[in-house]
């Protein structure tokens, strides 16, 4: 299978690497281009032994899948520069975050087969959480590759299209909130007399443990919230005083805003770039 990515930042190189790993592909099926940064693309060509191309249509041509991962604020622009060379018989799969399936496939001029797809940062690591959903020429089968893809830099889930926004606002924007947590819970470590690095350690693994109960068990997060609180005792002290707070609804603000955020940046995007297409 030939994959081309349009785009080389992070989390080009991410969905790259865990596919090398997981050996989904070989470095000689991928080509990597982007707008201009010859830099980075020699990075990724010493790095991963990839084909890195500034001739967009030697690097599209022959592709079985084509990853648009480039910045949405550029993709009217890098869309433009391979629309020519695209066929109805590559799959195209996009990470721009905002740009629905059918803006993709206006700025093609084309009815192509698109997935959009919702990954996070934690691909780096090779755990990220993803959803995917097709746009209306895509098949199940081109999902079903996909997430197959995707289950090569962690979790991949498919949902339908209008979803993604609440997807975004969870888990695309998730790592954040957890840095947020960490982040306080280390300071607080600090107040009580801890040192950094002995904070850092117990926070991490703090909250690697209980991602690893809520995966590995049958238990819902309020289950296993209310078996490590006991009535009276340290826990229950700490929970009650989040509970004043209302840190809980905090939560739901947060995630609410986040996916309300999501739906204009896609409507700006949408009318950013249905303008670009009218000049």
């Amino acid at each position: 299978m030939k994959i081309a990515f349009i785009g080389a930042g992070s989390m080009a190189e991410a969905i790259m690497a865990g596919l090398l790993k997981q050996e989904i592909c070989t470095k000689e099926d991928i080509t990597v281009t982007n707008k201009q940064d010859q830099q980075r693309l020699e990075n990724l060509e010493n790095k991963y032994g990839v084909a890195t191309l500034e001739n967009k249509e030697t690097v599209v041509k022959d592709a079985d899948v084509i990853f648009l991962a480039m910045k949405p604020k550029d993709a009217k622009d890098g869309i433009q520069a391979i629309k020519s060379y695209v066929t109805k018989e590559q799959l195209i799969v996009s990470v721009l975050a905002g740009i629905s399936t059918e803006v993709i496939q206006d700025l093609f001029e084309q009815e192509l087969r698109v997935i959009r797809s919702m990954p996070n940062t934690s691909a780096a690591i090779g755990l990220s959480a993803t959803a995917i959903a097709k746009g209306s020429y895509a098949t199940e089968n081109d999902l079903e590759l996909v997430q197959s893809l995707f289950s090569a830099i962690g979790l991949c889930t498919i949902v339908e299209e209008d979803q993604l926004h609440a997807v975004t606002g969870v888990s695309g924007s998730g790592p954040a909130y957890i840095y947020y947590i960490a982040e306080a819970m280390e300071k607080a470590a600090l107040a009580q007399g801890l040192d950094m690095d002995v904070a850092k350690k117990l926070v991490s693994q703090t909250l690697i443990g209980a991602a690893h109960m809520l995966q590995e068990t049958d238990k819902d997060a309020e289950v296993l919230r209310k078996e490590v609180t006991s009535p009276g005792g340290t826990t229950q002290r700490g929970i009650s005083l989040l509970d004043e707070r209302k840190v809980s609804e905090a939560f739901e603000s947060c995630i609410e805003g986040a996916t309300e955020r999501s739906r204009e940046m896609g409507e700006e995007l949408a009318e950013k770039l249905k303008e670009k297409a009218s000049n």
